[in-house]
């Protein structure tokens, strides 16, 4: 008995630490005529899902860019899950996964020259109404969502060592991995899809 409740004691402890996930990840993007490979590492937050840190590979599939990193996202209020900063520290592009509040948005486009929401979930045509109105005042804004089929699709290929080639064209995205090879069409809801 002893050694069970010792061992559900490091279990519950490890949990608190980010796990940490490595993907190579193989980009031919013909729709910016990008081709790169990165090795990423995501450090996945106790309370994040596959699901959200598989968006979060995603959506850096989408704007890859040697500038473009992770940020604290889920552990920070100040810094989104994924940014692309100058030379001079200014914020190029800002980009959040999920539903995030309509205040930080609105915080975040006075701050970076371009905010990118990437929603998803099954909430995500709820809070686009309730948030929409205001939001559309934002000229720096692109707002796409996924559907929810394709991001628990995306979820499966998660993997704590990831193989994915990314291919994007004419705004549809087919990442494949050994797991599987998934379509993923963004609905763009607001701004135009991977502009500037």
């Amino acid at each position: 008995m002893r050694d069970c409740k010792s061992s559900d004691h490091n279990d519950t402890h490890m949990a608190i630490k980010a796990t940490v996930f490595k993907a190579a990840l193989q980009i031919a993007d013909m729709d910016r005529h990008y081709y790169a490979d990165h090795a990423l590492t995501l450090a996945r937050h106790p309370s994040e899902t596959d699901e959200r840190m598989m968006v979060r590979l995603l959506a850096f599939a989408l704007y890859a860019d040697d500038a473009l990193t992770f940020g604290k996202g889920m552990s920070s209020d100040d810094e989104p899950d994924l940014w692309h900063k100058d030379l001079t520290g200014a914020i190029e592009r800002w980009i959040e996964v999920g539903l995030p509040d309509e205040r930080e948005i609105r915080k975040a486009s006075g701050r970076a020259e371009q905010v990118v929401v990437v929603s998803y979930g099954r909430a995500a045509d709820i809070w686009w109404n309730e948030n929409s109105s205001k939001l559309q005042r934002l000229d720096n804004l692109t707002v796409f969502k996924l559907a929810s089929n394709t991001t628990l699709a995306l979820a499966a290929l998660a993997s704590r060592t990831m193989q994915l080639q990314c291919t994007i064209q004419e705004g549809h995205i087919m990442m494949t991995s050994d797991a599987g090879m998934i379509e993923v069409e963004p609905k763009v809801l607001q701004g135009s899809f991977r502009s500037g």
